[in-house]
C-alpha cells in the first residue's frame, strides 16, 4: 500500500516562512503529478500548487510569487516552500500524488494525512 507522510506543521507570524515536505513510499512504479491542496476553516478543500513529472508547475493565483513547489523524483518527495505567509494561508495542507503501483498500472490519487499551518500574530 502507498503511503504519503507529511512534515512541516507549524505556527508562524505574518510575513514568515514555512516549508512543507511529503514523502511517498510503497510499491510505486511511476509518479505523474504531485502537489498540495488545503482546507481553510469553513471552506472546502482547494488546489494550491502542483508539479508534473517533467517539472511543469501550477499555482493558484493567491499564492503566486510567494509559494514554490518542487520535487525530487529519486526520493519520491514533493516540497512546498511558503514565504510571505498571510493569515489567509491558515489551513490544513494535504499532499497528494497521482501514481501507479507495481500491482496496478492505472494512475490513482493518494493523499497525505494533512498538516496544520497557522499564520497569526
Amino acid at each position: 500500500q502507498v503511503q504519503l507522510v507529511e512534515s512541516g506543521e507549524g505556527l508562524v507570524q505574518p510575513g514568515g516562512s514555512l516549508r512543507l515536505s511529503c514523502l511517498a513510499s510503497g510499491s510505486i512504479a511511476s509518479i505523474n503529478l504531485m502537489g498540495w491542496y488545503r482546507r481553510a476553516p469553513g471552506k472546502e478543500r482547494s488546489l494550491v500548487a502542483r508539479i508534473s513529472a517533467a517539472g511543469s508547475t501550477y499555482y493558484v493565483d493567491s499564492v503566486k510569487g510567494r509559494f514554490t513547489i518542487s520535487r525530487d523524483n529519486a526520493k519520491n518527495t514533493v516540497t512546498l516552500q511558503m514565504d510571505s505567509l498571510e493569515p489567509e494561508d491558515t489551513a490544513v495542507y494535504y499532499c497528494y500524488t497521482l501514481l501507479s503501483t507495481a500491482y496496478d498500472s492505472a494512475y490513482r490519487v493518494y493523499w497525505g494525512q494533512g498538516t496544520q499551518v497557522t499564520v497569526s500574530s
